[in-house]
């Protein structure tokens, strides 16, 4: 039995990312990603205006005429998620930690995806696969993946985004939406993401903090690396030292940037200290543009 606060903020998310899904993102959702996939269905006899281009060479040889492949629309999607529970993720400045925003987002998807009447399944990782929620439907099956976003308990500390790529992979043999929902604080995943894409659609949601990006002058202060536990003492009081912070953050923001356009992956930026629908709005719309 689940203590009575979680529960209740289990409840909260619910009630809000509903309303968001209702108002804003059903639609949306369904436009861009129902019925872009198609299955084989079967091979009949060629018929005078069937294309060219859908005859099946193998059958036609075999039969002795022409043949073509008939095809069917792919209705029913599965939906993915994949969820960086590193020690970054518990990171946050604002109003909320990256976790937080990380396991909202992972319910307004998962949301939009049974309005739809998709199948939702859920991997969470750091170093290792910490958990695999296989892909289903229904308001329970949902709410299960809405919990284990908000209160799983990991036990690494890392992030490896290939090897969540990989497992991907090899848990989820028909094409997928992938929402890869991380800071992408990692290293050599670019290879992993490329294959993955290429079978699936691979969407990746970075999610930053306003203190990821620009120090504030607040004197000699202490930087901890949640993933190494590395300290380092540094004084930014200097503005050379805040302007070398945030160009480095650039450089970091830029670099993955390219990594994502490199290999024809989507991306949506959303912070802590911002609304994340607008970010998912333009995104969605951008998609129907170029459909």
């Amino acid at each position: 039995m689940l203590p009575k606060e979680v529960l209740r903020k289990i409840r909260r998310i619910e009630i809000t990312t509903s309303r968001l899904v209702t108002d804003f993102l059903s639609g949306q959702y369904g436009s861009v990603f129902k019925g872009r996939g198609i299955e084989f269905d079967e091979v009949r006899e060629y018929q005078p205006g069937d294309e060219i281009r859908t005859i099946d060479w193998n059958v036609t040889a075999r039969m002795g005429h022409p043949y073509v492949k008939k095809y069917v629309e792919e209705r029913q999607l599965t939906v993915m998620l994949l969820l960086d529970a590193s020690g970054s993720s518990h990171f946050g400045t604002t109003k909320r930690f990256k976790k937080e925003l990380a396991a909202e987002v992972s319910a307004v998807l998962a949301f939009a995806a049974i309005k739809n009447n998709d199948r939702v399944g859920l991997i969470i990782f750091t170093d290792r696969i910490e958990k695999f929620v296989p892909p289903r439907k229904g308001l329970h099956h949902v709410l299960r993946v809405v919990r284990e976003a908000l209160y799983f308990n990991p036990k690494g500390r890392g992030t490896d985004i290939a090897e969540a790529l990989r497992y991907l992979d090899n848990v989820i043999s028909r094409r997928a939406i992938a929402f890869v929902i991380s800071d992408f604080f990692a290293e050599d995943f670019k290879k992993s993401l490329s294959i993955a894409n290429k079978k699936h659609d691979v969407v990746a949601i970075t999610i930053t903090d306003p203190r990821e990006s620009e120090l504030p002058n607040a004197g000699i202060i202490e930087l901890v690396d949640a993933e190494t536990g590395k300290r380092h003492m540094i004084d930014t009081s200097s503005a050379k030292i805040r302007e070398t912070y945030a160009q480095t953050a650039r450089e970091i923001r830029e670099e993955r940037a390219k990594v994502f356009g490199s290999v024809g992956v989507d991306h949506i930026d959303i912070s802590t200290d911002r609304a994340y629908i607008d970010e998912f709005i333009k995104f969605f719309r951008m998609r129907k543009r170029r459909m």
